[in-house]
């Protein structure tokens, strides 16, 4: 059974990440007409985690709708950019995705 969504603070489901585009579908389309893609994001950093430098290196699942989508597309592998959106459930609902409503080029 679905839980019900918090108000405030708690609610709060927002990821910024900077990766590069690894994988790329086909542009399809939702029943409803509108444009869908998805992807795959690589992410590498150092980051300090109680006290030492630990090195993170993950590949992120994601997709994209409307205008997303469509400038997602043209898109090349290996380019890098600033992803902003939510996780949510994969289809199958057995791990997540981010969901990107936001992405910027990253500077060279």
């Amino acid at each position: 059974m679905p839980h019900p969504a918090p108000d405030g603070p708690a609610a709060l489901n927002q990821v910024v990440l900077h990766a590069t585009i690894a994988e790329t579908g086909a542009l399809r389309y939702t029943p409803a007409g509108v444009p869908a893609l998805d992807l795959s994001l690589a992410h590498s950093s150092s980051l300090l985690e109680a006290g030492r430098q630990r090195q993170v290196s993950v590949t992120v699942k994601a997709v994209a709708f409307a205008a997303e989508a469509e400038r997602l597309a043209g898109q090349e592998i290996g380019s890098a950019w600033r992803f902003t959106g939510f996780l949510g459930n994969a289809r199958n609902g057995r791990s997540l995705v981010l969901h990107i409503q936001q992405f910027d080029q990253e500077p060279a």
